[in-house]
């Protein structure tokens, strides 16, 4: 059971989550925005690493771990945003990883949950999923745009590992807070790596998209802090998934926003996840 200022609070971290996503697949150069995002968000947690308990062996292994399934999560939706548009990638990536992360909770971490909570999992990932399957301007379904279907099934396999290690990370860290600090203290810098690598020099030129990417890696600080924090003192399963209905707040920043149609399919779907998240209060 979610009190309703950890809904409340996991519902913004939702809406920034889509905002930064929007950041990243309406820019031209996709892989140096997401650098720029992660760069930044790095940039920003530097001065607070000296009032950051130090984290133990255990936690540095947690933390090495989790740097790799963030490194690949960046990739693979970088790739995915290059091959499909943010109406049809954003769901279905966020949309599987709950039902991911509920499965290994329920298997393997001793996690119960209410009949309602349950209920309201699925149906929320019902909802998100169903967003997906809605026409793309006139050119088809998201069946219709294979390569992106692929990278974002890859990417929601990356959310679901590194939800399941970083809930774990901010329990066994001293706070979750410490844990979010380190992490994403040293979480931009392999993807700017990579993003220098393919694009040189070029990168570190002075130019506005370095402050937008300073916003966006602001957003997702917050967006992410919020959601270990409450993963850190409530069951992992109820907050993947109410974290994971950012793709309403997707839906309409792909229609209204960037233009790709939002048709009363997706309407209809939103509504089935907002039902789930009522679920999840009872």
């Amino acid at each position: 059971m979610l009190s309703l200022s950890i809904t409340l609070l996991i519902l913004l971290a939702a809406l920034l989550h889509a905002v930064w996503n929007a950041m990243i697949k309406s820019n031209g150069d996709r892989l140096s925005m997401m650098a720029f995002v992660a760069g930044g968000g790095s940039m920003l947690m530097w001065p607070l690493l000296p009032f950051t308990p130090f984290p133990s062996p255990d936690v540095w292994k947690i933390i090495a771990l989790s740097l790799v399934l963030h490194t690949g999560y960046k990739v693979f939706l970088v790739k995915a945003y290059t091959h499909g548009d943010m109406g049809q990638v954003y769901p279905l990536a966020r949309g599987l990883a709950p039902a991911m992360v509920t499965i290994v909770g329920f298997l393997f971490l001793g996690e119960q949950l209410p009949l309602t909570a349950t209920v309201g999992i699925a149906v929320i990932i019902i909802g998100i999923i169903s967003l997906a399957w809605r026409k793309n301007n006139g050119t088809g379904s998201v069946l219709d745009n294979h390569r992106g279907v692929l990278y974002a099934i890859g990417t929601s396999c990356f959310i679901a590992a590194y939800t399941l290690n970083d809930g774990l990370g901010g329990r066994v860290a001293e706070s979750a807070s410490a844990y979010v600090i380190w992490l994403f203290a040293l979480d931009g810098i392999s993807i700017t790596a990579i993003a220098l690598w393919r694009r040189g020099p070029a990168l570190l030129k002075p130019q506005r998209d370095w402050l937008i990417g300073l916003g966006g890696g602001a957003m997702s600080i917050i967006a992410y802090w919020l959601v270990i924090w409450a993963m850190s003192i409530t069951p992992l399963g109820p907050v993947a998934a109410l974290r994971e209905t950012s793709v309403v707040f997707g839906a309409l920043i792909s229609g209204l926003v960037l233009k790709e149609g939002l048709g009363w399919r997706a309407a209809i779907a939103a509504c089935v996840v907002a039902g789930g998240v009522i679920l999840l209060k009872m």
